[in-house]
């Protein structure tokens, strides 16, 4: 909360409206929240002339109050009303805070036409349980009866409630650093008070010592005074503090308070002849225990710091004192510590014992060891002049802060670029001058002193940057377009093919799923068809995960056996993973699993899972990756797959993958597998092709051949392609037969052949040609014998 009349110490706003210049000042980055004034209307000045006590309760009281204009009768439950005093009173119709509105009623059947105020209930001061037990606000005894009690205590002050954002240091959490932000803005020149006092002859250190043995104080400033003389403040101090919403205490303790709230260094008042002759600062013992200014015992850890007499604890650094040093109606001699302790530790001190107050705020957020110095003097200054303080001379100090000066150069290009626009030199000229950032050019380079009050700022030129534009005013910046080169956002890698063959295969009706790398040792016998040796966790949760997977097909056969036990007869699933070998070699497997129908109709005939329905999933996410023309499959020799039915899948002259049915040693149901390599297809698919649908209308040609079984359908397609030209675009098998009338070597297999012309409808002559060549090639090659039914 800040007071204008406060800041109006340090800079000239007479002429300044208080609303207009909140207005100002949120423009330029300091966002304030709220502009107060502490008018209430319907509130006066009264005289209790009558305290009775209520007829139907035991703690509250009738009053007589009179108010100039009337006498009013008030019901009042405060502890401390009593017949002579003078008070605040709020009439009926009064608004106080809370949108808590006065009105006429009856309270256990007597009439009340009024409230008593405490300092609280009309937003002066916060509501503590120390300030409610303190009872309504006694006024002193020449307040004038019926007056404005705001106007005779000097509190019709204008304040800001400021909304600060966390990156803004502590300047904006007192007075004179709020001074220099209305200096900057309006352009105007701040006045420091005046720190100047007379000493006496002693010298503080020869009686006194200090030590530091804790890095978590940078800063300790010791002075001394003496024959303090206890009392009241004057009215300004008095009022200042209660604007602020600090309560007066005596002329001493409200000096400390003050000087915090002016330069933003919070101080510590000790009872010199309670503390001693020294001062060890170091780091708190675990369950230390300090009884604190609230006459509460603390228990500390070690990541609290204490300031000890030497031997016991006096005070919780940058929190609160102790009861052992306070400074009561008795004290003459004061030490005054003025110091710097590590902000992260008072937080976490003051968060840990449930002791956030105004000081450990300012420590918390950071201070200044130049205007801790001047906080120490500005505290002589005072207590010399409203204390009748004697000042000894000299001080004792520790320091270990650093006094390196915030330095930085820029162009004022390197601004404009950051802010998007263009600011002349003389405006930022301007512009360091309202900061009232020291600075010199050298051949239009700017090179700026950052003061030490301006903690939050960094020497390098964003932060400048950001300060010249907030008030150079950020209305006068220009909304831009960003200029950047944009892409399409794809997948790349093994991400891409995954997300492909992923997206093909859930088409083709398989279903994703996904299972653990780690498998039991029984599982990892199987399908060793890479001869990949395995990692075997030394620790493994349990033993049937305590191997990492080099194939897929395993884990997805356990799933099987899962769905099967739960009564699911049709099963299409598939995952992608990446399998490990030994040597933690990465490898990305495609693997699928088939069984059961592939299709189920209730009015036509299902298709049942075989290994040709498999082969042509494994051809269709192929073409569909741009391999068409590029694999093969090849007899394999898997020892858990079925001997008849198995291949492998080679790409490119190189194998890739296996498929096949299940073994029936391994198990009786009809399962089929697949399993490839994503990895080898990575990078290497071809650019796809599309070409227009046939412009003229097609041939189909069937021949099937008896052969032994040893050949395979592959072999004899590549013959009928070679020898049958351009015209002929697709072959296909469509049936293969073992069985009676055909020798036991021997097996029949019939293929579709289908011919088209690119620039003219075919003639059955040019087809037969053609078809007829086919034919004896296969003959010839192969010993085959053409079936003719």
């Amino acid at each position: 909360m800040i007071s204008l009349n406060w800041v109006s110490d340090y800079i000239d706003i007479k002429d300044q409206n208080p609303k207009e210049l909140a207005t100002k000042i949120t423009k330029a980055g300091i966002n304030v929240e709220k502009v107060i004034t502490h008018h209430i209307d319907n509130l006066v000045i009264g005289e209790v002339l009558e305290c009775n006590p209520h007829p139907d309760s035991d703690h509250l009281n009738v009053c007589k109050v009179n108010i100039g204009s009337d006498v009013l009768q008030i019901v009042c439950g405060a502890s401390n009303v009593r017949e002579g005093i003078k008070v605040i009173v709020a009439k009926v119709g009064a608004i106080l805070p809370g949108n808590f509105e006065i009105k006429k009623s009856k309270i256990r059947g007597v009439e009340s036409y009024g409230m008593i105020c405490a300092l609280f209930e009309l937003g002066l001061e916060e509501k503590t349980e120390e300030n409610y037990n303190r009872g309504i606000e006694e006024l002193p005894s020449d307040a004038p009866v019926g007056e404005d009690p705001l106007n005779y205590l000097g509190l019709d002050d204008t304040l800001y409630e400021l909304d600060i954002h966390k990156h803004r240091n502590n300047d904006c959490y007192y007075h004179i650093g709020f001074a220099y932000e209305i200096a900057a803005i309006l352009n105007r020149k701040v006045t420091l008070p005046s720190i100047e006092f007379k000493t006496v002859k002693d010298k503080i250190e020869d009686n006194f010592k200090l030590e530091v043995n804790t890095n978590k104080c940078t800063y300790y400033m010791a002075r001394e005074v003496r024959n303090v003389k206890i009392g009241e403040s004057p009215e300004f101090i008095k009022k200042r503090l209660i604007n602020a919403g600090m309560r007066p205490i005596n002329n001493v303790v409200d000096i400390s308070n003050y000087v915090m709230l002016e330069f933003g260094q919070p101080l510590h008042f000790f009872d010199k002849d309670k503390l001693g002759d020294s001062i060890v600062v170091r780091d708190a013992k675990d369950n230390e225990k300090v009884i604190t200014l609230d006459g509460k015992e603390r228990i500390l850890s070690h990541d609290d710091i204490v300031i000890t007499d030497g031997e016991k604890p006096v005070c919780i650094a940058g929190v609160m004192g102790g009861e052992n040093t306070e400074v009561d109606e008795n004290t003459k001699n004061i030490l005054i510590e003025a110091a710097i302790f590590n902000p992260v530790s008072i937080r976490y001190t003051s968060r840990k014992l449930g002791l956030p107050s105004e000081a450990s705020i300012r420590y918390g957020k950071g201070l200044s060891y130049e205007y801790t110095e001047m906080a120490s003097k500005r505290a002589c200054h005072l207590l010399e002049k409203y204390a009748e303080a004697e000042v000894l001379e000299g001080y004792v100090l520790i320091d270990k802060e650093n006094h390196e000066e915030k330095k930085l150069s820029f162009y004022p290009e390197e601004v404009d670029k950051l802010l998007g626009i263009t600011i002349s030199e003389e405006d930022m000229k301007l512009e360091l001058d309202r900061l009232d950032f020291p600075y010199e050019i050298d051949n239009h380079k700017f090179n700026v002193t950052v003061p030490r009050r301006r903690l939050d700022i960094d020497p390098n030129v964003n932060d400048i940057a950001e300060e010249i534009g907030r008030l150079y005013g950020y209305d006068n910046l220009k909304g831009t377009l960003p200029k950047i080169e944009i892409r399409r956002g794809i997948y790349k890698g093994d991400v891409k093919y995954r997300k492909i063959i992923s997206k093909r295969l859930r088409s083709l009706s398989l279903n994703e799923v996904k299972t653990y790398t780690l498998v039991s040792p029984d599982m990892a016998k199987m399908f060793n068809y890479e001869n990949k040796e395995k990692v075997v966790l030394p620790n493994p949760m349990s033993m049937d995960k305590s191997i990492v997977r080099t194939t897929l097909i395993p884990s997805l056969m356990n799933v099987y056996e899962y769905n099967k036990y739960r009564n699911v007869k049709d099963i299409s699933i598939y995952e992608i993973a990446k399998t490990y070998d030994k040597e933690y070699n990465e490898t990305t497997k495609v693997s699928g699993l088939l069984s059961g129908e592939y299709t189920t109709n209730t009015w036509r005939e299902n298709i049942k899972i075989d290994f040709y329905l498999v082969k042509g999933i494994i051809e269709n996410v192929l073409d569909y990756m741009g391999y068409k023309n590029r694999y093969s499959f090849v007899k394999g020799n898997i020892n858990e797959l079925h001997p008849g039915v198995q291949a492998n899948i080679i790409l490119d002259g190189k194998s890739i993958g296996i498929i096949g049915k299940i073994h029936p040693n391994i198990t009786k149901d009809d399962i089929y597998i697949f399993e490839f390599d994503l990895n080898s297809l990575i990078g290497k698919s071809s650019k796809l092709k599309y070409k227009e649908g046939y412009k003229y209308p097609s041939i189909s040609k069937d021949m099937a051949f008896i052969i032994d079984k040893k050949i395979e359908a592959g072999d004899i397609i590549k013959t009928i392609k070679k020898a049958s030209g351009n015209i002929l675009k697709e072959v296909n098998v469509f049936d293969i037969y073992m069985g009676n009338n055909i020798d036991n070597d021997k097996k029949s297999i019939a293929f579709n052949l289908l011919y088209n012309g690119d620039t003219k409808t075919l003639t059955d002559d040019e087809v037969m040609e053609l078809f007829n060549k086919a034919i004896k090639e296969v003959e010839n090659k192969y010993n085959a014998i053409l079936r003719n039914n």
